[in-house]
């Protein structure tokens, strides 16, 4: 009797069988990948697979879910630990005893007498002492591996279960979702194009390449050894099993299972409140996995999202959908969705030219006020500068920004020149900032 279980916290299978497996089983088994775990009796797979997921169901007749969670598990595995560095610490206390009763022959600098009979005797427990000492320097030094090994465990469990590390997985999930989504997307575009492709040139022309499903099907056609018709059944072929097959569709359910777990055990997801425009739906749904949409306003309430593929199974039904602001704030919210936060704007750009000719800036590596020299250059001069070289700085007081540029006006070799703010003389002038007067007024 096997039983199987599926842990959503480590994505792994685990296989726990009641007796010793038969050499055919156990092959199988092998061969999918699980590897039999000794301490805790029980055969387990890195990862899920639709392979595995069938072994496991062919053996167990059902996979139910995991009960033992990670950090019990970890909790375990830390005793175990902690159990051979107690067993290090009682051999090592052992040995130095041993060393200690055998260091007894040689008190008082006793020496060993060359030629005398006790010569040998004392010899062998010489050795038996430092064979003692070495084994109980060892068992010390293998104590602190085995605590080190235990709090590993532990600490990676907690790891494991960090908020942070938790969003991170959701974003890695969400990618292996759209490289899911964009096999079954490229399915469905090549299916459509090959329907409209039926001239024998035009069939030749498309032939070869992977977006449409026709690998190796061009040499077979140039070679004279198959039709370009049933080359474009081939293909159609290919790109049919694709979309009706189920392990794609498995695989798409499986990631979409796991994000619900990781976004179930990060908290509930806030829905949003904000406006719906058409290109925060076209983010939404691009997020998971659609195929270039583009999202439309039909009316006051009414907000539409059409694709050249069909939408995600759990986004819609089709090539389009049509959902009201509410229902799109419901959709965003059961798939999990939060919109990116809008980054703050920068400071304004001003151009002036202060009465010391000079500026107080923020210097981004060192995180303090440095001053600028003001140079004024034409807004073509300061064009033929690198782009490298030109960028702006902030303001100490933080409500501006200035252009700089290496000064123009060093003498010596470019290298050496230091920043300078860059006046525009050009282009329109601001009015000197209530900061950059007041400053120049208390100096």
């Amino acid at each position: 009797m096997i039983s199987a279980t599926y842990s959503p916290e480590d994505n792994k299978i685990r296989l726990y069988p009641s007796a010793r497996l038969d050499a055919e089983t156990y092959a199988r088994v092998k061969e999918a990948g699980f590897k039999w775990a000794p301490k805790q009796e029980l055969f387990v797979a890195p990862a899920w697979s639709c392979a595995r997921e069938d072994l496991a169901l062919e053996l167990a007749g059902e996979i139910e879910p995991e009960e033992m969670t990670l950090a019990e598990r970890a909790q375990m595995k830390a005793d175990r630990l902690d159990a051979i560095a107690e067993k290090r610490a009682a051999q090592a206390t052992a040995f130095s005893r041993a060393a200690d009763e055998l260091s007894r022959a040689f008190e008082f600098g006793q020496p060993i007498l060359v030629g005398h009979h006790s010569e040998r005797k004392a010899r062998k427990t010489q050795e038996r002492m430092h064979s003692a000492m070495d084994k109980a320097a060892k068992a010390h030094k293998a104590i602190g591996y085995w605590q080190y090994r235990a709090e590993g465990v532990e600490a990676h469990a907690n790891y494991k279960n960090d908020p942070k590390v938790r969003a991170r997985r959701i974003k890695t999930l969400l990618a292996e979702l759209r490289d899911l989504q964009r096999k079954l997307n490229t399915a469905h575009k090549a299916l459509d194009l090959w329907e409209q492709i039926t001239a024998p040139e035009q069939i030749k022309q498309f032939l070869g390449h992977s977006e449409m499903h026709s690998f190796n099907l061009w040499s077979p056609v140039d070679r004279g050894e198959m039709t370009p018709e049933a080359a474009r059944e081939a293909a159609m072929s290919g790109a049919r099993r694709v979309i009706e097959g189920p392990n794609l569709r498995r695989w798409i359910n499986h990631t979409l299972n796991r994000l619900a777990y990781e976004r179930e055990m990060l908290g509930d997801v806030p829905r949003f409140g904000g406006e719906i425009t058409p290109t925060l739906l076209q983010m939404f749904v691009r997020e998971h996995g659609a195929d270039k949409p583009k999202g439309a306003k039909l009316d006051d309430d009414l907000f539409s999202v059409e694709c050249d593929a069909p939408l995600p199974a759990h986004i819609g039904k089709g090539c389009s959908i049509e959902l009201s602001g509410d229902e799109w704030r419901d959709l965003m919210q059961a798939c999990g969705y939060v919109p990116p936060a809008a980054k703050p704007a920068k400071p304004p750009i001003l151009n002036f030219k202060a009465q010391s000719g000079k500026v107080s800036v923020i210097n981004p590596w060192r995180r303090e006020a440095e001053i600028l020299p003001q140079v004024e250059l034409t807004k073509a001069e300061y064009g033929k500068i690198h782009s490298e070289q030109r960028g702006t700085r902030l303001s100490t007081c933080g409500n501006f920004r200035v252009r700089i540029a290496p000064n123009p006006q060093h003498e010596g070799p470019r290298y050496s020149a230091g920043w300078a703010a860059i006046v525009l003389t050009d282009q329109k002038q601001h009015e000197i900032p209530e900061s950059v007067r007041d400053m120049e007024a208390a100096q």
